[in-house]
């Protein structure tokens, strides 16, 4: 034959390797790379990427999910506050890794809903005014605050009158008094620090009226008391270690005193959330004689209040108090008719703690103190008892935050800190 017969087929081994190579990129560089793959399917609609080549090309996926991004939760590590008590409660805690030590390779579990223990509206904790004294300076007081905040704790209740003296510098104070505070050093400004450490973090302060108008022979008040008759005959015994004496707010001079001090308060610190007074603001129905003093008393309160409002409306008056009948029978304090923001039912004794209890519930909380706290649990899991507020008989404010926070996770009423897994 000298004619030989073709073969049939498309010649495509004559085609120089280079060549094949350079169409097979460009074609990949204007699909993939040009984003025209888009333009592909919206031609061809029913044509479906097999799962190899999605495997191949996963940016081709119409239906990606952003992938999750693990988060470490971030929080200050507190630091060692003023007293020797305080340094060893917080010597024991375990380092937290802060917002600028985040590790990628640490995650943290998703925060589930609020615990009974957070959803308590004031989760509150007294401290007494003696715990800024020797001129405590602004780092150990800001401390302090944060450590609080780091142990659960929203609202700080902090002593700022007792025993005929203010923690403050008062005008109001010298002009009745002839004296401007209490004789114990502190800085003038330990209040504003306090206030604008826990509003930055989320937190509250109370100011709390520590004694009301009880004072004991060591007040710096008391020889000037007894001289100008402001005190009611009698010795106040409702607590049997200290005697105390009570100042009568039927003397113009000491009404005075309150309302024009209480006033000058809330506008010296516009900031302050509230101001709280307990029981001292009552009389002992034992003092002798025998006078009811209910209705005088009633008519300082509201004068008192009204003032306060006066003067700067968003300050709450706060109460903590025993329940309306006791007050009532045993310390002339009618307080259903004082006209106050909120009533925490004082429920140290317990004897009546149920009874006390009882009352709590229809009020905006309960008080308890530190050696009540295997008492902690019932509080926090009954939905009906909306505050709790904690008052360290000891005086260890830090401590006692401490024991707070053990007693609530020991039983299971708190979430546990999230695990670090690693990655």
């Amino acid at each position: 034959m000298t004619n030989q017969q073709q073969k049939p087929g498309c010649g495509c081994l004559k085609i120089p390797l280079s060549v094949i190579l350079f169409i097979l990129g460009g074609g990949y560089w204007w699909l993939i790379a040009q984003g025209n793959i888009a333009q592909i399917t919206k031609l061809f609609p029913d044509f479906h990427f097999s799962n190899s080549i999605a495997s191949l090309f996963p940016h081709l996926s119409t239906n990606r999910v952003p992938p999750s991004i693990p988060t470490v939760s971030a929080t200050l590590a507190p630091s060692p506050i003023g007293t020797t008590a305080d340094r060893q409660v917080l010597a024991t805690k375990s380092p937290v890794v802060s917002s600028t030590q985040r590790s990628p390779a640490l995650v943290t579990a998703p925060r589930s809903r609020p615990t009974p223990w957070e959803q308590k509206a004031i989760r509150g904790l007294y401290v007494s005014r003696y715990q800024i004294t020797n001129n405590t300076d602004e780092q150990t007081i800001r401390q302090r605050v944060r450590y609080y905040h780091s142990q659960g704790i929203n609202t700080i209740i902090h002593g700022v009158w007792g025993n005929g003296c203010t923690m403050y510098n008062s005008e109001v104070m010298q002009q009745i008094l002839g004296t401007k505070s209490c004789l114990n050093q502190f800085q003038n400004r330990w209040l504003d620090w306090t206030i604008d450490e826990a509003h930055t973090q989320g937190m509250q302060v109370h100011a709390y009226f520590e004694k009301g108008i009880k004072i004991d022979k060591d007040s710096p008040i008391f020889e000037r008391a007894i001289a100008n008759k402001w005190l009611v005959p009698g010795v106040d015994r409702t607590y049997a270690r200290v005697e105390h004496y009570v100042l009568d707010v039927e003397v113009p001079e000491v009404a005075n005193l309150f309302k024009k001090m209480l006033a000058e308060f809330v506008i010296k610190y516009p900031q302050i959330d509230a101001v709280q007074w307990d029981d001292y603001l009552g009389y002992h129905a034992e003092l002798p004689g025998k006078v009811d003093r209910t209705a005088s008393l009633t008519k300082f309160v509201r004068q008192m209040i009204s003032e306060m409002k006066a003067a700067n409306p968003a300050v709450k008056f706060d109460l903590c108090h025993h329940n309306p009948y006791w007050a009532k029978r045993y310390f002339a304090a009618d307080w259903e008719r004082w006209g106050v923001d909120r009533v925490f039912i004082q429920n140290y004794n317990e004897k009546n703690f149920q009874a006390e209890l009882n009352y709590a519930v229809n009020y905006a909380g309960v008080a308890i103190t530190d050696s009540q706290l295997p008492r902690l649990k019932e509080l926090v899991n009954n939905p009906k008892i909306k505050s709790i507020l904690i008052f360290p008989i000891a005086g260890k404010p830090a401590e006692t935050a401490d024991r707070v926070l053990k007693t609530i996770q020991a039983d299971s009423i708190v979430s546990p800190v999230p695990k670090r897994i690693a990655k």
